[in-house]
């Protein structure tokens, strides 16, 4: 079978596209080598029609779930929500550049909790990039504030499922719900995440301005409305109370997600009801129609998404899965604690080569077909998770998101080449993911050990 041509079309199809989303000649959208590449795989025969429809019910939950959070996060950027935020964070730092560095991470870590990695790196990037230049402070005292929230906003789509479309994706693959998945990873994700942040600020705490300025200008902050010749806010007591209202929505909402994975209802409807309240809310508010979201959301997404997951198809249908099962069943014997490192520490190095997308993907299909027991394969998956949202941070090209993150800083006139992030990354990426391999073991072994069976 390894000669046929359809073997060789899928594998080839898989390498180049690989290849270009990393690459991105002339800035090229990635859903378009994608693309290309899903055509291929098709041509080729190792993906049927009928697969078809079943990789579209497989992802079509998680494209849904996933746009409604990046529309809803739009809505808020139009209300002028996340300037207003680093308004506040600059205030609440005092003039300290330490503070000033834990309340930048807790941002990045807030905004993918309660929309998703890439909208955390596309909308807050740039906003802390613009902070961080009114401050005056020089490239390399930009890079631990900045550097810091990308891998965290990066790495805070561990705890919830819901803050990254391939961990949906691969949630319905392994038919876990959502409540079950936070469940279980929230506490064991956000110790990690607390690892990592502790560590990255003893790495840069030599670099930290100890003070920065208190009062920043040049936020740029919708006060008028765009229709009328008349403040939107009375004062600023006025705009604070509103953002709080409007923060307090998106909780409500992200918090009906769980509830809805709770009571077996489709997680995406209550996405997509949250999203169109909040668009409704800013038609009657700002007078601003929901027109603007058909050019303004990234639907490219979806085509990606959809893409991706035919040509992992693909590769799952001439053989891949059968030969990483005889690989991977070895790793994931014995103990949960075994199966947990070495799962995290398969997908870490997978997703440094591949990305952590079709690594995922990948991994995950793969322990389908493993006949593991309940508990064993659930910790599996969730150390694939870890790997994938965590480990994959090691090299830029982990993932897209901090491919994102650095060609946002870039244009925003801050310096970091690969080796100045290799050497951060080296040292907190490796520790932090075998941590909460550890700690995921343990956690789900006194929490849920004798549930689950």
């Amino acid at each position: 079978m390894f000669f046929q041509p359809m073997v060789w079309v899928t594998i080839l199809s898989f390498v180049v596209t690989l290849i270009l989303i990393l690459w991105r000649p002339r800035g090229i959208n990635e859903a378009i080598p994608a693309t290309v590449g899903a055509i291929f795989v098709l041509l080729s025969g190792s993906v049927s029609l009928k697969d078809l429809g079943v990789i579209t019910e497989t992802i079509s939950g998680a494209a849904i779930t996933i746009i409604a959070t990046i529309v809803m996060a739009i809505v808020l950027e139009s209300f002028g929500f996340f300037h207003w935020a680093a308004e506040k964070l600059a205030a609440k730092a005092k003039g300290s550049g330490i503070r000033l560095f834990w309340y930048v991470n807790l941002l990045c870590f807030l905004m993918t909790l309660f929309f998703n990695n890439d909208g955390s790196i596309l909308i807050t990037t740039p906003i802390l990039v613009m902070l961080l230049n009114n401050m005056g402070l020089k490239n390399h005292q930009k890079i631990p504030y900045l550097l810091s929230g990308g891998l965290i906003a990066t790495a805070s789509s561990a705890p919830i499922g819901v803050s990254n479309i391939v961990n949906l994706i691969a949630l319905k693959i392994v038919h876990m719900s959502l409540y079950m998945h936070t469940a279980m990873m929230f506490v064991p994700a956000t110790l990690g995440l607390l690892f990592l942040v502790g560590l990255l600020f003893l790495r840069f705490y030599k670099v930290l301005p100890k003070t920065v300025p208190a009062n920043v200008s040049g936020l740029t902050l919708p006060t008028y409305h765009p229709l009328k010749k008349e403040p939107l806010y009375v004062s600023d007591h006025q705009r604070s109370r509103f953002m709080r209202n409007v923060l307090l929505f998106v909780f409500a909402v992200r918090i009906s997600l769980f509830v809805a994975s709770f009571l077996a209802i489709p997680v995406s409807l209550m996405a997509v009801i949250g999203s169109l309240v909040l668009l409704a809310w800013r038609w009657w508010y700002l007078k601003i129609p929901p027109t603007d979201m058909l050019k303004k959301t990234p639907w490219y997404i979806l085509v990606f998404a959809f893409s991706m997951y035919v040509i992992i198809y693909g590769l799952n249908n001439i053989g891949l899965t059968d030969w990483l099962i005889g690989f991977m069943r070895p790793l994931v014997s014995g103990s949960l604690h075994h199966a947990s490192i070495m799962m995290g520490v398969l997908l870490s190095v997978l997703s440094n080569i591949f990305n952590n997308h079709p690594a995922l993907m990948v991994g995950t299909l793969t322990l389908t077909h493993m006949g593991l027991d309940p508990v064993t394969l659930k910790v599996a998956y969730l150390a694939n998770v870890i790997g994938s949202d965590m480990g994959s941070l090691l090299l830029p090209m982990g993932t897209l998101a901090t491919l994102m993150w650095m060609h946002i800083i870039r244009k925003g006139k801050v310096r970091i080449t690969w080796f100045e992030y290799l050497k951060i990354t080296i040292i907190v990426i490796p520790p932090t993911v075998l941590f909460t391999l550890v700690i995921l073991s343990h956690w789900v072994t006194w929490l849920f050990g004798g549930v689950l069976h």
